[in-house]
């Protein structure tokens, strides 16, 4: 089977199984772009946690957090994990969207995928993964999110070796799937739920997962 003929098979089993999943959940692109940040290495059970504790205190905007001292903000985004981290991250967004773009966050958002990609990795902090996320979820453009479910579904289901790193996933996917932001988004939080539930890390799920029906499929 063809590789784009095999995606569309994955995506197609995990949409019949799971349905839309409507993420990114948030209010605002905004949000959104913070969430990015808050969620590496934890739970979204925590990162919802902390940005309820924004939202609480009014300090979900550029504005309002761009003058938070970075202490302060680590104690409000405590949940989230690796708050002193993250805090100096998040700082270090608020940074670039103020001095490069005038605090616009609406005119920074509307930059080309390139340009808003190398603003994104300039800032210490930020990686590829959370920078597409910024990309796909908060300035709907069609990037694909790789991230360490996708490797692990797809090296298994043999549509990319084992060895692949995240640019060269992203190319086979951008190559062989229709380029559109919300088919992206859909099928990129498709991957994150089977995975969380059936595609573990260690003991997967093999026989009750919706990906078994896969035609040349083995068992991990």
């Amino acid at each position: 089977m063809h590789t784009s003929e095999r995606l569309q098979e994955i995506y197609r089993l995990l949409f019949d199984h799971f349905g839309p999943q409507d993420w990114w959940p948030g209010d605002s692109p905004f949000e959104i772009m913070v969430g990015a940040i808050l969620t590496q290495n934890t739970h979204w059970q925590n990162v919802e946690k902390a940005i309820t504790n924004l939202k609480s205190a009014d300090l979900l905007s550029l504005a309002a957090l761009s003058a938070v001292p970075v202490e302060d903000l680590a104690g409000y985004i405590r949940p989230a994990g690796y708050y002193n981290i993250k805090a100096a991250r998040l700082r270090n967004l608020f940074s670039m969207l103020n001095e490069h773009w005038d605090g616009d966050l609406s005119c920074f958002l509307q930059q080309p995928a390139a340009i808003l990609s190398e603003h994104l990795l300039a800032v210490k902090g930020i990686g590829p993964e959370t920078a597409d996320a910024i990309i796909l979820y908060a300035a709907k453009q069609p990037v694909f999110v790789v991230d360490n479910y996708t490797h692990r579904i797809l090296a298994r289901h043999e549509v990319i070796p084992e060895e692949c790193g995240y640019f060269e996933i992203q190319e086979i996917l951008t190559d062989n799937l229709e380029e559109n932001t919300q088919y992206f988004n859909e099928y990129h939080a498709l991957l994150v739920r089977v995975g969380k539930e059936f595609c573990k890390k260690t003991r997967p799920q093999c026989e009750e997962c919706p990906l078994m029906a896969c035609e040349g499929f083995d068992l991990c």
